[in-house]
């Protein structure tokens, strides 16, 4: 079993790093290494789940050969149900035929005996495994895998500041290429398509759309999209009334699941197209809701504040943008106009 001192040495070591880089990957290298040296293991492993492809990912290793780590990947949501039904971590004495985990005969050729799991916790949601492993069978203490949660805990910490520093630099970036278009030409379709490019981009999401409301105000008209397909875009008209009235009341709304949300038009073309959250935000010109920007999600998505205020901000920027098109159009038209008159008023000259 290993002393409390070296328990406290090993978080000295990583609050130290903490505090002198914000370099993601060193420090989830060094949390991997503490596991090792203070625990006495083989290797260790930390995986990120792919939501995606509903599978684990190593973002950092240390001890595991090549082989191993491209032998299958591990069913995230089964690995992760294992460790929440075994009370916050999954304890396997025997990995080469415990029914909980998978590739026994890989375990066995890598010379791994035991494996300690835990998970890596972020705003009380599980988006990765840390993992120990042994050369020889091992039952863990209780201090023992209180000690790996409190690492898995420290890379949570890491995985989040850097997603927070990243999302800072993308948005940033984001706002100064918008600004940058808007200030070189007045083509709003060019415009609404590198906004909603941009946008998709940065949030991570699938696809986004931009329409904007016709004359009559019942319809809503398609100006720009990104990552949707030619046949879902030909799909039909969208109504007004139907699943973004309240972004159309001046609201953003949220569509979790567009397969049970009675308010979505399109239901089976939006699930053939693959889309399962949406988020929509309303597009204001001056006081007046004039269209809605839309992101869609291909997995299941609880957009984030930070995310709905994001959208929300880039919706008002294309507001913004068609505003000043209609107004440098408006003044131009008045130009002409003027210089019409005038022309015919020659005869005072």
């Amino acid at each position: 079993m290993t002393s409390k001192t070296d328990y406290f040495k090993s978080f000295c070591e990583i609050s130290k790093a903490f505090g002198t880089t914000l370099e993601k990957q060193e420090l989830l290298n060094l949390i991997v290494q503490s596991a090792i040296d203070t625990m006495g293991g083989k290797a260790a492993s930390l995986f990120l789940a792919d939501e995606k492809e509903d599978m684990f990912v190593p973002v950092a290793q240390k001890g595991l050969s090549e082989n191993y780590l491209h032998a299958g990947p591990s069913n995230a949501k089964k690995i992760v149900g294992n460790i929440l039904k075994g009370g916050g971590y999954l304890s396997i004495r025997d990995a080469t035929t415990d029914p909980r985990v998978e590739n026994h005969e890989v375990k066995k050729a890598e010379g791994i005996a035991s494996i300690l799991d835990v998970p890596v916790m972020v705003k009380g949601k599980a988006i990765g495994v840390l993992a120990l492993y042994t050369s020889t069978p091992r039952d863990f203490a209780q201090d023992e895998i209180e000690f790996l949660s409190a690492l898995a805990d420290q890379g949570g910490i890491a995985i989040e500041n850097a997603r927070l520093v990243d999302r800072i630099r993308m948005n940033t970036e984001l706002f100064h290429d918008l600004a940058v278009t808007i200030n070189s030409t007045l083509d709003i379709k060019e415009i609404m398509h590198i906004m909603s490019a941009d946008v998709a981009e940065t949030l991570g999401v699938k696809a986004a759309s931009i329409r904007l409301m016709d004359e009559n105000r019942d319809k809503l008209e398609i100006v720009s999209s990104y990552g949707l397909s030619e046949k879902y875009l030909s799909k039909g008209p969208i109504s007004a009334e139907k699943g973004i009235s309240e972004a159309l009341r001046n609201r953003p709304v949220v569509i979790r699941d567009v397969a049970t949300d009675k308010g979505v038009q399109y239901r089976e073309e939006k699930k053939a197209e693959g889309i399962v959250s949406i988020l929509s935000v309303p597009i204001n010109a001056r006081d007046d809701v004039i269209g809605v920007m839309r992101l869609y999600s291909d997995v299941p998505r609880e957009f984030t504040e930070a995310d709905i205020m994001m959208a929300v901000a880039m919706a008002h920027q294309g507001g913004l943008a068609i505003q000043n098109a209609s107004m440098y159009l408006t003044l131009q038209q008045d130009k002409n106009d003027l210089e019409a008159e005038i022309w015919s008023h020659r005869s005072w000259f």
